[in-house]
């Protein structure tokens, strides 16, 4: 009898954490998180430093500091739509992601980028408020956006990949990547999840719970 008493709470624990941790994989609405491209290694950045031609809104750019603050991203719903906090986000789905510092959105538009000439991506609208050029469609293989999974963005409006151009700035932002948008998914368009605050999936008689990595 003793043995049967101890067995059966080790069993029900080693069930827990498994099942915790499937829920932990999922990128979810509400979710706070660094994108990291994967082909070049720096961080999806943004900060209230405008282009100097194109569009002039404010720059996108790509950086290798980790602990940068200004590379934080929220992830939403279209706009005039609404995702529940701890859903997950479907691959197919369309998506924003607003600067959490500046509010504004990623977007793009038909203006030409500074360095290499391709797509402008830059951050655009107030309080989080911008229009159609912030809607981009997750592209990836499973049913739902897992951290650490590589994906990809297409801009709905123009139809082009989020990417990195392979080249940096000079002043005032010297070393920070170019942020572009390129009309095929090829080098550089590649994207994992990073550093940030994940929402995990609630259960229907429980309120979403947090897991955070390194931020």
């Amino acid at each position: 009898m003793k043995t049967n008493i101890i067995q059966l709470p080790l069993v029900f624990l080693c069930i827990l954490p498994a099942a915790f941790a499937a829920k932990t994989n999922f990128v979810t609405c509400g979710s706070i998180f660094k994108l990291v491209n994967s082909d070049y290694g720096s961080r999806l950045h943004s900060h209230d430093v405008k282009y100097g031609s194109g569009s002039g809104q404010q720059s996108v750019t790509g950086v290798e500091i980790k602990e940068d603050v200004n590379s934080h991203w929220v992830v939403k719903a279209p706009t005039n739509n609404h995702c529940e906090r701890g859903e997950p986000i479907q691959c197919g789905d369309t998506i924003r992601l607003e600067h959490l510092t500046t509010k504004k959105n990623l977007h793009s538009h038909h203006f030409s980028s500074p360095l290499s000439g391709e797509q402008e991506v830059s951050a655009y609208g107030e309080d989080g408020v911008g229009d159609t050029g912030d809607h981009w469609e997750l592209v990836c293989t499973s049913d739902e956006w897992m951290r650490d999974a590589q994906v990809r963005f297409r801009h709905l409006d123009t139809g082009s990949y989020l990417g990195m151009s392979g080249r940096s700035f000079g002043r005032p932002i010297s070393g920070q990547m170019e942020v572009v948008g390129f009309s095929s998914p090829q080098h550089g368009t590649r994207w994992a999840t990073a550093e940030g605050l994940y929402i995990v999936p609630k259960d229907k008689e429980s309120h979403a719970e947090y897991v955070h990595s390194e931020l």
